[in-house]
């Protein structure tokens, strides 16, 4: 597995840096950001936190917006920002060219659904291929912690419940917590799985907190100015499945925050504080 380093900038006394590679498991070329803390520099191996951004957005977001540097670097956590889908000649898009769906909203599943199925299979590229690579590349642990933002908290979550022994933490800023009854989990699921609801499950947060036996500790963020709140985040829903098994989530309502990276920035120490206290 071969990557190219596009572009490095020194930050925090460490770096931030972008590649490329082929993706196997997309088939197709991909872009992530990565920034390393100045701990690598004594050689010391560092835990990662992976970090899943919403619709239509890239690497980039999360990495320009967040302020996250100065506390990883002070604690000594990098982060691996991902794409948010396959991208490149010959990978379909929306036919109307929407937002919600196709580039910039994989939806972190694997599609089963022609033509999305070649290309759209971003749980097992963030699950497996991606945290191989960075393994292999950049001197990390394979102490791992997972967060996101809307499409990518429903991601986060999800991809936590389902793989308890990969991850040590995940949280979500204003998470898509069930996708199967909202206007953009219906669309994205039904479009990438078919119209048999019973395979949209595995996916979906709310339902798979219903039947959890591993539980992965869990922070939320929602804010309560949130223009997608009641119908399409539906963290009640979120807080009563964890309520209903006595799940360790943490979901906060935050007064007058809304949906932008504004709200993000405003809150993400407290989210890096608290998966330094399982990653370290």
């Amino acid at each position: 597995m071969t990557i190219e380093n596009i572009s490095w900038n020194k930050s925090f006394g460490g770096w931030h840096k972008q590649y490329t590679h082929h993706s196997s498991v997309l088939n197709c070329g991909m872009r992530f950001a990565i920034f390393l803390p100045p701990h690598i520099a004594q050689g010391t191996k560092v835990p990662v936190l992976y970090w899943l951004s919403g619709l239509t957005c890239t690497d980039e977001n999360f990495m320009q917006k967040a302020g996250a540097q100065r506390l990883a670097a002070e604690l000594g956590i990098a982060i691996v920002a991902p794409d948010t889908s396959p991208r490149g000649e010959g990978v379909p898009d929306d036919p109307a060219g929407a937002y919600d769906f196709g580039l910039g909203a994989g939806f972190y599943v694997n599609a089963t659904q022609a033509p999305w199925n070649r290309h759209y299979q971003m749980y097992d590229y963030v699950v497996n291929e991606l945290p191989a690579l960075i393994e292999a590349h950049f001197p990390v642990s394979d102490k791992r912690a997972i967060s996101g933002h809307s499409m990518g908290g429903h991601g986060a979550l999800m991809i936590a419940l389902r793989n308890p022994s990969r991850y040590s933490s995940v949280s979500a800023f204003s998470p898509i917590s069930n996708p199967v009854n909202c206007p953009w989990g219906e669309k994205a699921l039904r479009g990438y799985l078919g119209d048999d609801r019973t395979n949209w499950l595995q996916y979906d947060t709310t339902e798979l907190l219903k039947h959890n036996q591993q539980p992965v500790p869990a922070l939320v963020d929602q804010g309560d100015q949130d223009n997608f709140l009641d119908e399409q985040l539906k963290p009640d829903s979120l807080a009563a499945a964890a309520q209903s098994v006595d799940y360790p989530l943490e979901l906060r309502m935050q007064e007058g925050y809304d949906h932008s990276y504004y709200f993000i920035a405003s809150f993400i120490d407290d989210h890096l504080r608290f998966h330094a206290q399982y990653l370290l």
